[in-house]
């Protein structure tokens, strides 16, 4: 192939004439509007060309009528290319900005960014009104990878599929808008993630079952809104891998997390030191065949430094989950979760997951006598 030679596309209809050349693979074709377009040489052949195509002056004898033979068709895909242009030249009058487009740029890395970084970002739809808007949900890839994502919701024990595809390299994939009475079902989100690059070689990175909890508590504070390099809006951004890792609130899948409290040699489960009964297995103070838990935190960390009202009310939470899961298959056993009066956050966020996780149980207020008006007490059935 040479500059000046005219080409067809093999992939899609048109072609032009070849104006420059991009390293080995790639051509520059200028189509009848002026446009370039670069191709791979692989997608395009050449039907006329400066050196091949003018006529020469022929010597051999011309055949008489009687010995002329009926004339063959062409055989070579050059020329049988250019007798089908010539022939569909009236036919083919498709605007050319209705032709499909055929080129996919390579994606563009940035320098520093093969470790892989991941988010969801919310975006509220009206800002000012936080009580009653919709909300956006994005998953952002701010690596130099292709990430397939699968998004999960739980049920119980079961999982239902909510999001999947594929995020391109740098990239944020809108996933879809959803109102605040979708909250609930997001709280607990699983996400299945696998992350590879297309045409180039790349360093392996290993696939990622991760849990992150949404507190929806914050999509209706007005400070939960933050500016973020990946919106031009204030948005709301929760960070689920960091350099290669899960970040530090995202959960590991919990047959994995469990085994590893349970290890003598296990590192401890957050910066604060955990009081005895805070860790997975806790059935409290059994008192007359109900179990007694007290949710207060000075009851279950000796101490709290550093830690926000978010990730205190996520633990307390926590001990909640791992104490029903210890005894879901004790049948009419009666627990008391003691959470005091308060603002009512960390009753109102237990009694939605009792009815977004735990419908096998019933619930009810506990004795006024006994505890006043700051605990639930629920039954397994």
């Amino acid at each position: 192939m040479n500059i000046g030679d005219k080409v067809r596309f093999l992939n899609a209809t048109g072609g032009g004439k070849i104006t420059g050349f991009q390293g080995k693979d790639i051509v520059l074709v200028e189509d009848e509007t002026g446009f370039e377009i670069p191709c791979m040489r692989s997608e395009v052949v050449v039907i006329e060309t400066d050196q091949y195509n003018f006529v020469r002056k022929t010597t051999t004898h011309t055949p008489s009528k009687e010995t002329q033979t009926p004339e063959t068709p062409p055989t070579s895909l050059k020329a049988m290319l250019s007798a089908h242009v010539g022939d569909n030249a009236e036919e083919d009058e498709t605007d050319i900005a209705d032709r499909p487009m055929t080129f996919h740029a390579r994606p563009v890395e940035r320098r520093g960014a093969d470790e892989l970084n991941l988010y969801l970002g919310f975006l509220p739809t009206h800002r000012t009104t936080l009580s009653s808007t919709d909300f956006e949900a994005y998953f952002i890839n701010d690596s130099n990878y292709f990430v397939r994502y699968l998004v999960l919701t739980q049920e119980g024990t079961l999982y239902h599929l909510k999001y999947d595809g594929e995020a391109e390299p740098n990239m944020k994939v809108y996933l879809e808008t959803f109102d605040r009475d979708a909250l609930p079902a997001l709280e607990r989100l699983t996400l299945v993630l696998l992350a590879y690059k297309r045409e180039r070689a790349f360093a392996l990175k290993q696939p990622m079952c991760i849990t992150v909890r949404l507190d929806g508590t914050k999509f209706y504070k007005l400070h939960t809104f933050q500016p973020s390099e990946f919106f031009d809006e204030a948005a709301y951004i929760c960070e689920l891998v960091r350099n290669d890792r899960p970040a530090d609130h995202v959960h590991v899948e919990a047959d994995s997390l469990q085994a590893a409290l349970q290890s003598p040699k296990s590192a401890p489960l957050t910066a604060p030191a955990r009081k005895k009964g805070a860790l997975p297995g806790f059935k409290g103070t059994d008192r007359n065949g109900i179990i007694e838990v007290d949710l207060h935190i000075d009851q279950l960390l000796d101490r709290t430094d550093g830690m926000t009202a978010a990730e205190i009310l996520d633990y307390q939470l926590g001990v909640v989950r791992k104490t029903l899961d210890a005894h879901l298959k004790e049948k009419a056993r009666r627990i008391v979760f003691i959470h005091g009066k308060g603002d009512g956050v960390l009753r109102s966020e237990l009694l939605k997951l009792l009815k977004n996780r735990y419908r096998n149980c019933t619930h009810q207020d506990a004795s006024f006598q006994e505890y006043g008006f700051g605990a639930t007490m629920v039954t397994i059935h």
